[in-house]
């Protein structure tokens, strides 16, 4: 790969392959297979992202609001597209954009009836969200006798599939166990009281690879499409899309007690080099990333944030790294982890990738 001109995004669609094959390896050749590719598909693209997944054959996608659905539709998206949180306001464009809604609470359902009976809609898809455990969206088990009356009393909308969220798939083993009972109940419950079956879905990427009795119809991936199997051990088996490169714009050699940036956050404690580079908090690096908790590497060394993160750059300790005006800067790539990034201040990896601003140049490679 070209070595970096300027702060790019660069995403590896071969990666995000290598990814989509791996997690399907993991399932039946029947059950569905459901793309996540909310907030810019994890802070990388979600059009090309979706584009790509769509030549692999991924049978739904999914968005958290409506503006991100009518984005892929925008840009000639025609897979199947599950908004997970839609509000009443958005229920008519939801309908002309052939989007499908989460349905997850009694006043939901009762004005996505009412809109898509205006609409004069017939036997539109909606996915009713039920609650088992991460108390978040979702209507109750007991709730199942009301769906089922208001579903009877209308032709336009049908149960296109029941689904849950687990709470700790990756490291909760009795309280998922407990969740996937649950969910199998409520459905029962729910298929006994209609005249046809909906589909069953419940399981995200720790949830396919630690719970394949609990695949159902379909499973909905997110962070492992993009590389991160929550675990150590399933890392290795997947490869991380997006790497975040930026260059050295200057090089200062400042004197012992001199200080760096806002605040003069950082003094010196001797003879020292520092390295300015393009990327800010209005790119996604926090500020919490400054004053040493973050750190980059150049030419294979690591080199600390030194004082206050500004919005367009920052200033690393380079005083023992051999690198010059224009070299190339890593803040996270395959090798380079971005979950060790994270957790040097205390977070996840979901955060920093969806932080990265649009302002950020993406570069794809095929």
């Amino acid at each position: 790969m070209p070595k970096a001109q300027e702060t790019i995004l660069e995403i590896h669609l071969d990666a995000l392959t290598h990814n989509y094959n791996y997690l399907r390896s993991k399932l039946k050749p029947q059950t569905k297979f459901l793309a996540v590719v909310k907030a810019f598909a994890y802070g990388s693209d979600s059009v090309e992202i979706a584009k790509h997944l769509e030549t692999l054959n991924a049978d739904y996608f999914a968005v958290a609001y409506t503006r991100e659905g009518v984005a892929l539709r925008d840009a000639g998206i025609i897979t199947p597209i599950l908004v997970l949180h839609p509000q009443v306001t958005n229920f008519k464009t939801i309908i002309e954009r052939c989007l499908e809604p989460s349905v997850y609470s009694p006043k939901i359902l009762r004005e996505f009836i009412r809109v898509a009976e205006e609409e004069k809609q017939n036997d539109y898809p909606v996915h009713i969200k039920f609650n088992t455990g991460l108390n978040r969206l979702g209507f109750w088990h007991n709730d199942v006798d009301y769906i089922a009356n208001q579903l009877k009393n209308t032709s336009s909308i049908i149960a296109k599939s029941l689904f849950s969220h687990l709470a700790a798939s990756e490291d909760e083993n009795e309280f998922t166990l407990r969740q996937i009972k649950d969910f199998k109940t409520i459905a029962v419950d729910f298929e006994s009281q209609m005249d046809y079956r909906p589909w069953l879905h419940l399981c995200n990427t720790s949830g396919v690879i630690n719970y394949p009795e609990a695949h159902f119809d379909m499973v909905r991936c997110g962070i492992g499409l993009y590389g991160f199997g929550n675990s150590a051990t399933e890392d290795q088996n997947l490869k991380p899309i997006a790497k975040l490169k930026s260059i050295i714009s200057q090089i200062h050699l400042i004197e012992k007690d001199e200080t760096v940036g806002y605040n003069r956050a950082y003094v010196s404690k001797g003879f020292e080099k520092t390295a300015t580079i393009p990327i800010g908090h209005a790119d996604g690096i926090s500020r919490q990333f400054g004053n040493e908790k973050g750190f980059v590497f150049i030419n294979g060394q690591k080199a600390p944030i030194i004082g206050n993160v500004c919005m367009d750059m920052i200033m690393v300790n380079i005083t023992n790294i051999d690198c010059k005006e224009g070299d190339e800067v890593i803040i996270f790539d395959q090798d380079h982890k971005v979950l060790n990034f994270a957790e040097s201040i205390g977070t996840i990896s979901y955060e920093v990738l969806t932080a990265v601003s649009q302002r950020v140049k993406r570069v794809f490679y095929r």
